[in-house]
Order: structure tokens, then sequence, then C-alpha cells
């Protein structure tokens, strides 16, 4: 094979990898929107083959089973929450701005909402708590990743004297369980949740005496 022939055998195999790629991003996106209303269990090739018009075969190819499925799901929700809550509210500075930019920002992901069914994993962690496997696991780290983001805001905000004495692990849960119901009441077509909500929050940035 000469250098021209090499060449071009690259080049058709980067496109094939683009290919692929732009492939499962455009699976996954379907897949998160299905199953931040339907549960990740709601997945399946055919009905992602239907909704997108493209072949079962295709997707199948691209996953293998139906848990990769899953949980290239669950790791592109992940992504899409990042770019829309986590990495926005980085521009404010550390500890009680950047908890309230989290928050505006959270708040704002399941009003307008970024997905159908409202928080993806409001939907997915009460069907895959009580099982075991990776797809648990899975949902459970990035709960876990969630409120360890606002715990060392807390803690930010305690360190700067920003806040009252308080608890930084204690508040962080407080808020994901708030936040939560939150989710759920926006379901039920409750809107004052979300101002019930933000009175509690200013509750726990009291000021420092």
């Amino acid at each position: 094979m000469d250098t021209s022939e090499a060449e071009t055998t690259g080049e058709s195999g980067d496109r094939r990898l683009l290919r692929g790629a732009r492939s499962r991003l455009a699976v996954t996106e379907r897949a998160v929107d299905i199953a931040s209303t339907d549960g990740l269990d709601g997945l399946s090739f055919g009905r992602l083959a239907d909704d997108l018009g493209v072949s079962k075969a295709g997707i199948q190819t691209l996953f293998r089973t139906k848990e990769r499925l899953q949980l290239a799901t669950v790791e592109a929700a992940r992504a899409e929450f990042l770019d829309a809550v986590v990495r926005p509210a980085q521009d404010s500075p550390a500890g009680v701005a950047r908890l309230r930019a989290l928050v505006d920002r959270w708040m704002d992901y399941v009003v307008a909402p970024l997905f159908p069914g409202g928080c993806f994993w409001g939907a997915n962690l009460p069907i895959f708590d009580s099982r075991t496997g990776p797809i648990r696991d899975e949902l459970r780290r990035q709960r876990r990743e969630w409120v360890e983001i606002l715990a060392t805001q807390f803690r930010a905000a305690l360190a700067a004297g920003e806040i009252a004495p308080i608890d930084p692990d204690l508040a962080a849960f407080q808020v994901n369980a708030l936040l939560t119901t939150v989710n759920q009441e926006l379901r039920l077509d409750d809107e004052n949740s979300v101002t019930m909500a933000r009175r509690i929050i200013d509750g726990l940035l009291t000021p420092a005496a």
C-alpha cells in the first residue's frame, strides 16, 4: 500500500468513527428523553429505531446489549446535566454565590424542563435503588457526585465566613432532598414548590453574625 492509499484508508476510517459518534449521540439524546418519562426500562432498540427512523440492527451494532444502551443513556444524561447546571454555575464565586447559582440552574433544569419528564434521576433512582448491578451503581455514583458538589460549596461558604455554622454534608443532603421533592411536585403541577424551596434554602444560607 502506497502513501496515498494509506491516507485514503485513514480518512475513511476517521469518517466511520465520526459517523459512529454522531449516531451514538443521536440515539442517546433520544434515549435520555424517553428514560426521563418512562424510565430506563422503557428503552428498547426497536422503539429507538422507530423514533429515529433508522434500522434496529444499526442501533444494536452501536450498543450490543440493552444494558450498554442504558449505561450510555445514564452517562449522556449526566453530560447534559453538567452542561446545563454545573458548568454555568462555575462562573460564580465559590461559596454562597455558587450555591445560589447551582440552585437557580437546577430549578431551570426542572421547570423548563431540560428533559421531558423532569429530573432524569428523579425518574430512575426509584426504579433501580433496590436492584443490584452497574446501572444502579452508576446512578448512585452520579447522585453522590451532585451532593458532593453542593457540600463543597457549603464548605467554601463556611470557610469564607459567609454563613452561620452548619454541617455542610447535612446541608447538602437537605438541599438535594428538597430539590428532589420540587421535581416531584412540579410533575404534579404544583408550581408553588419552587417558591417554598427557595425560602427553605435561604434559611440554610443565613449570613454569619
